[in-house]
This record gives C-alpha cells, sequence and structure tokens, in this order.
C-alpha cells in the first residue's frame, strides 16, 4: 500500500514547471588548478585531490606574461561577479522557459538569489533590463543566505504563485563563486577555493489556475491549449528548516584586512553539525503525515561536500544511490551554493525515472547554520 499525505494537497499548491542551470565555458580539473596556482603544499593538495570532485566551471583571473594568474581586487572580484551572475542567470532562466514554452513576457514575478558579491540595484532589476522583461514584473532579492538560500526562496516564490494562480512565477540562484576566492596558502582559503564552482540555475513555478482564473490566451487557444496545460510537475507540498544559533559563526563572510577582500570561511566541523541535526529537519517535514523517510523515491540534497554528503547519507540512512544525483554534481560542477540541489533536480528529470505519485525531498544547508527541506509530490 502506498503512503499519502493525511491531506490532499490543495488545488492551489504550487508546482515546480520546469529547471534550467548554466555554467561558465571552461572547465578545470582538480589538479589543473592546482598547477595554475602554483599550490606545492601536500596537504593544501590533498584538500583539493580527496573532495570527491573532478572538475568545476570557473571564471579565473586573467593570465600573467609568466602565465601565472594575476591577483585581483576587491573591486575586480565585485565585477565579475556583477557581470557573470547576470550572464549565466540570464541563460538558466531562458532554458528554464524554453523547456515549457513560456515567453518571457509570461513571468510575473521574478525572485534571484545570490550570496557571492554585493550588487544594488539587485540582480533581478539587472536581468529584467538584460532580457527586456516586462517593466512591471514583480521581484524580490535574496542576497547573503548562502547555500540554503535556493529553497528560502523556493518558499517565497512558491507562495507568491498560491496568492497568484495561473501565473508564471521564477527564481533564480546565480553565484560565481570565482568572485569570492582568496588566493593564498593557508588552509582556510584551500577548504573553499577547493570546494565551489560557478553556476546557476533557474526554475519555473505556478499554481493550477482555476476554471476562472484567466481566459486562455490566443496563442493559446490558436494551439488548443489551456492555461493550466503546464502543470505537470511536483507540487510543493511543505516545508521545514532549522537554525543552529549555536553554529552561527561555522559559516559566514570576514574582512580579511591583510588581503583587503572578503573571504569565505567553512568550519571543519560543518559535516559534524548537519548530521546532528538533519534527521530532526526530516522529521519535522514529514510529521503529520503518514509518510516514513522510506516512502521518499527522490532525494534532492545540496552538493555540500563530500563529508557533509557522507554525514547526510549515514544519519539519515541513505545509500549512494539515493544521493546520487548529489553525488555526480559535486563531481562534475564542485559546490554551485544556492543552485546546487536544482542541478540534481536537472539530472533527476534527465533520467527519466520519476512516476506519478512520486514524494521526492529537497533539502540545501548553509550559513546561520541553517538546514532547510521541502517536500514535494509528482
Amino acid at each position: 500500500m502506498t503512503a499519502t499525505l493525511d491531506r490532499a494537497p490543495t488545488a492551489t499548491a504550487p508546482r515546480i514547471l520546469s529547471v534550467g542551470t548554466a555554467v561558465p565555458p571552461e572547465h578545470y580539473s582538480q589538479e589543473e588548478l592546482l598547477d595554475l596556482f602554483g599550490i606545492t603544499d601536500r596537504k593544501v593538495r590533498s584538500v583539493f585531490l580527496l573532495g570527491s570532485i573532478q572538475q568545476r566551471s570557473l571564471v579565473l583571473p586573467p593570465a600573467a606574461p609568466d602565465g601565472t594568474r594575476l591577483r585581483e581586487s576587491q573591486g575586480d572580484l565585485l565585477d565579475k561577479h556583477k557581470a557573470w551572475a547576470v550572464s549565466m542567470g540570464s541563460e538558466a532562466l531562458a532554458l528554464c522557459l524554453k523547456r515549457i514554452g513560456a515567453a518571457l513576457s509570461e513571468v510575473a514575478y521574478l525572485c534571484c538569489v545570490t550570496s557571492t558579491g554585493f550588487l544594488t540595484p539587485g540582480l533581478s532589476a539587472l536581468l529584467i533590463r538584460k532580457l527586456g522583461m516586462d517593466w512591471h514584473t514583480a521581484r524580490a532579492d535574496i542576497v547573503g543566505m548562502g547555500c540554503n538560500a535556493g529553497l528560502n526562496a523556493l518558499a517565497v516564490v512558491g507562495n507568491w504563485a498560491a496568492a497568484n494562480p495561473g501565473r508564471l512565477a521564477v527564481m533564480v540562484c546565480s553565484e560565481a563563486c570565482s568572485a569570492a576566492y582568496t588566493m593564498d596558502s593557508t588552509m582556510r582559503t584551500a577548504v573553499v577555493n577547493s570546494l565551489f564552482g560557478d553556476g546557476a540555475a533557474a526554475v519555473a513555478v505556478m499554481a493550477d489556475p482555476g476554471p476562472r482564473d484567466r481566459e486562455p490566451s490566443e496563442e493559446e487557444q490558436e494551439e488548443g491549449r489551456g492555461a493550466g496545460d503546464r502543470l505537470a510537475g511536483p507540487r510543493i507540498l511543505r516545508t521545514a528548516s532549522v537554525t543552529i544559533v549555536d553554529a552561527i559563526d561555522a559559516m559566514r563572510y570576514d574582512w580579511d584586512r591583510d588581503q583587503g577582500r572578503f573571504s569565505f570561511f567553512l568550519d571543519p566541523q560543518i559535516p559534524y553539525l548537519v548530521g546532528a541535526h538533519v534527521e530532526g529537519v526530516v522529521d519535522r517535514l514529514l510529521d503529520g503525515t503518514s509518510l516514513r523517510r522510506d516512502d521518499i523515491a527522490h532525494w534532492l540534497v545540496h552538493s555540500g561536500g563530500k563529508k557533509v554528503i557522507d554525514a547526510v547519507a549515514v544519519n539519515l540512512g541513505l545509500t549512494r544511490h539515493d544521493l546520487r544525483h548529489t553525488i555526480t554534481v559535486l563531481r562534475d560542477f564542485g559546490n554551485v551554493s544556492s543552485g546546487s540541489f536544482l542541478f540534481s533536480y536537472d539530472r533527476l528529470l534527465k533520467e527519466g525515472v520519476v512516476r506519478a505519485g512520486d514524494y521526492g525531498v529537497l533539502m540545501t544547508m548553509g550559513p546561520g547554520s541553517t538546514i532547510e527541506s521541502a517536500l514535494i509530490q509528482w
């Protein structure tokens, strides 16, 4: 007997309609990066080579005449972030809409996420200008929440969609992580520099339109379809989270006075921190339903690093097969911050194994320290 929610989801529960991802064109293996930056310290090299990452897409500093990489100032890094956050975000958004045959003019709400640089005006305004979107598009920006922010924003977008049935909302996570690198020989920066990659992801979300929400457009009438024909993706049923305030400094940006730039810090205890709290989040997510962990067919977890993935697997009793997309996204792209779980979602869809009625859990973790989760059903 298949387990179900105790209460059927409402007709206005938002659905994820499609996803699109984008990365810069240049890919580098870990060995290539070590050579490019002349890193010879054995401990630092081991951090790069033992993290289960084969390659990452990165926008590296320009090469100097002697072949070494030039040092970027904080201003250079901010310029890089702005240029590539907009470029990758535009590409991911366009692909996301193309997959459901939607036009830019149909986007009524745009929420953008980034933590690898500071922008005012926000990324949403820059994307509206670059793509020529409707100037009346409602928008929001989530800045500085880190790797967990994609699910925070998905909840915001889902709530907007539920309040506006039949209208298209889009979330874009665009992270130029190479714009947050500090290049030196310390172990602190080695952990960050060995892990993160550049990338963007976008999702389209809509709640089922009621029969009188709106009439089909002329285009839809010509094609013989109604406003709700795209709604075949999973419903977002509920969310749950925990903020571990005792570990508020475990993941953070600091101003490095010696380097004259921002520097990201990751505490070595993060995997154990995640492991200690991940069961509680999932239990809270499933509380009040008839679902057990074994009833979840698809686990789409943030690719936070090898040890973080292992901690999630051990504490939730998941197999490598359960986390196969999380593992391969880390292998092929590194940690692309807020959009990582959507890279896994994209791979799941391409695999073609999802069946109607399947349940899935989305999970992210990041500064706060925070674990976010969402329950979805196809």
